[in-house]
């Protein structure tokens, strides 16, 4: 892949910043100018760390143009980053009002930003945007639910999620998906470097984010358990390759609740290592 990897002369200072910041140090100087050589771009990562840390943006990489990059400020302080983490609830009570397709795109276009390893990025994000889709999935979940219980081959070692299913369909509530608009499931493929880390840190993008536009989340592992273990053919229905693995999944929407203060936590759990044993 030709990386496109180009450097304005007449802009570049030759700090060396883009060749200290390789993670795999592919970048060397020559003449005073950052240059990548036909043989490294095969190693490339396609991070763009050395584009983004060149300061004149005299650098440029897989066509990006600096003067296309969004400024960095202003950045949340600590105390209000560490405020929204306080303040954010797994949410289980939802409005029908669902959240607009432009809200979601945004949502889903900055968690492409989260880190993955070795910058792979294959973290698959399958939503249901639509209401009628998501009710259409709560239908048939519990259906196939049932039948599996009325036929007693519910599997084995799920007996909570069956006993949750069960009360379920006695009260009418949907304890699996809380009744919430949307589903978002992240996958990776099987053989990616790290598909469970890559998708839980997507998902917690995500729920951040989220939070701090006013909406609401779940982790949801009763709808990872019913349909990623016990209905695989209703998994089939929304779509993922066949070499994914499902990292996890979250149920999101507007808040049917509003909290009014942080919860208080005891202490964390540290454990601070002064040296080695």
């Amino acid at each position: 892949m030709d990386l496109q990897f180009s450097v304005d002369q007449e802009l570049c200072i030759g700090c060396g910043e883009c060749i200290n910041d390789c993670p795999y140090g592919l970048i060397e100087m020559r003449d005073g100018i950052p240059v990548l050589s036909r043989e490294n771009e095969a190693r490339c990562l396609q991070c763009q760390h050395c584009f983004a840390v060149c300061s004149t943006g005299a650098l440029s990489i897989l066509g990006k143009k600096a003067a296309d990059s969004p400024p960095l400020g202003p950045l949340p302080t600590a105390e209000q980053l560490a405020g929204l983490m306080k303040v954010r609830r797994s949410v289980r009570r939802y409005s029908k009002t669902p959240v607009s397709k432009e809200e979601i795109a945004f949502l889903l276009e900055t968690v492409a930003y989260a880190p993955t390893a070795v910058n792979n990025r294959q973290v698959l994000c399958t939503v249901i945007e639509d209401p009628a889709v998501m009710d259409d999935l709560r239908r048939t979940t519990y259906a196939r639910l049932q039948t599996l219980i009325d036929t007693g081959k519910f599997p084995k070692g799920m007996q909570y999620l069956e006993d949750v299913v069960v009360e379920a369909l006695q009260s009418g509530k949907d304890a699996i998906f809380r009744g919430a608009p949307h589903l978002l499931v992240a996958s990776a493929p099987k053989d990616s470097p790290s598909p469970d880390a890559d998708c839980f840190i997507a998902l917690s993008y995500f729920e951040l984010l989220a939070a701090s536009m006013g909406l609401g989340a779940l982790w949801c592992g009763l709808a990872k358990w019913a349909l990623a273990v016990v209905l695989p053919e209703v998994m089939a229905k929304l779509g993922l390759p066949a070499d994914h693995r499902v990292g996890y999944m979250m149920v999101f929407g507007r808040p049917a609740v509003q909290y009014h203060r942080t919860v208080q936590r005891e202490n964390a759990h540290i454990n601070r290592v002064a040296q080695l044993q």
